[in-house]
């Protein structure tokens, strides 16, 4: 289990993390390294253009919302590469700041505490 996927189930399980991802696959949004933190998200509320983690084909991202066809996102990175589509029960929390950058369009889109 990669450290995305420990990071997943954090917020699975209703908390928000912190943590700095490496790659360059997010840039200029996220740079490798920065840091991180990621909400419980209502996946029925993300929009085109969020940040989320969630994971595709088995595989967990930190990575933008490219398209949305019902309860189906399409996942993608920041250089055009699309990583495929994801149900929302596989979308775990929104990305709602970047060293301590408050991210837009956040507001409303967070899942309760339990």
């Amino acid at each position: 289990m990669g450290m995305l996927d420990g990071m997943a189930a954090e917020v699975a399980a209703g908390r928000q993390v912190e943590f700095r991802p490496t790659g360059n696959s997010m840039v200029p949004l996220i740079r490798s390294r920065q840091l991180v933190t990621v909400a419980p998200v209502d996946p029925a509320a993300v929009e085109v253009g969020d940040i989320v983690l969630c994971r595709v084909a088995g595989t967990t991202y930190l990575h933008l919302v490219s398209a949305i066809n019902g309860d189906r996102v399409q996942i993608s990175n920041n250089r055009g590469r699309v990583n495929g589509w994801s149900g929302h029960n596989r979308i775990f929390g929104l990305c709602i700041a970047v060293d301590g950058v408050p991210r837009p369009r956040t507001r409303g889109k967070l899942r309760p505490a339990e």
